[in-house]
């Protein structure tokens, strides 16, 4: 287990902005296929933000949408005759307990917020949890909290051992502080492979400017057009509103939207 702590220093803030924005170029917007992401942080307005995307190549992961029902974001299929393999694709994505938002790309979230209920830490949880076992790629599992009261965000990685597919590492990234218009991003992989290349390193630091809707759009517009699926951003706003923003490639009902 790896276990990083980390204060961002604003000693010279345009050149944090910067590093932030070329960050983002480099890996959302000339990334053809970072996977799946979570990026957490606060806006301009000190709101907190919660980003979570998916894509998809194959037809299976490609088949799915975001909705939000019962206060969870959940993944569902666009059209459930075409599902092929549920296992990984359909999971609740984003679910508070008490003043804990949980965000992750798999059925950690529920056994991060299950823990939660029965005393359990979200380190102690996550170790409870392995990689995905989708051979030859090994997905990480890429899990993110927002802990309100203390103002902390944690991000968490589980990425298969160099030494064997059936073990996994673990590494925890705490941040007590995050400047306002930053947030930190992990993604499933450092881009497009066969097999697909985990992602490698600590969480980058990415640009959160605007409110939900502005980020949604600076967002979907920047994932590659041919791969992303969708996206969601959430504000938790400084005198206490909660909103959601929701992008789905494919809708239900209607189609693919243009």
């Amino acid at each position: 287990m790896i276990c990083t702590a980390n204060n961002l220093n604003f000693t010279n803030t345009e050149l944090t902005r910067e590093t932030a924005g070329q960050n983002f170029k480099n890996h959302i917007a000339e990334n053809v296929y970072p996977g799946r992401g979570i990026v957490i942080g606060r806006n301009h307005e000190n709101s907190w933000i919660v980003i979570y995307w998916i894509m998809g190549r194959s037809s299976n992961s490609r088949n799915r949408i975001f909705r939000h029902e019962n206060g969870i974001l959940l993944t569902e299929a666009a059209d459930p005759s075409l599902v092929e393999d549920p296992s990984l694709i359909i999971y609740n994505a984003m679910r508070d307990v008490d003043d804990c938002v949980v965000v992750t790309n798999g059925s950690q979230t529920d056994t991060i917020c299950e823990g939660f209920m029965q005393g359990e830490s979200f380190y102690d949880s996550l170790h409870k949890e392995k990689h995905e076992p989708d051979a030859p790629n090994f997905t990480p599992r890429i899990s993110g909290m927002i802990e309100q009261k203390k103002s902390s965000v944690t991000l968490a990685k589980i990425s298969k051992s160099d030494f064997s597919a059936e073990q996994s590492v673990y590494h925890f990234y705490r941040y007590n502080e995050i400047g306002a218009g930053f947030g930190y991003c992990l993604t499933t992989y450092m881009g497009d492979g066969n097999p697909l290349p985990s992602f490698k390193g600590d969480p980058i630091l990415l640009p959160l400017e605007g409110d939900a809707e502005q980020i949604a759009e600076k967002y979907w517009e920047a994932l590659n057009q041919d791969n992303r699926i969708s996206l969601a951003v959430r504000e938790l706003t400084v005198s206490g509103k909660d909103s959601m923003k929701i992008t789905n490639r494919f809708d239900s009902r209607d189609g693919e939207k243009i």
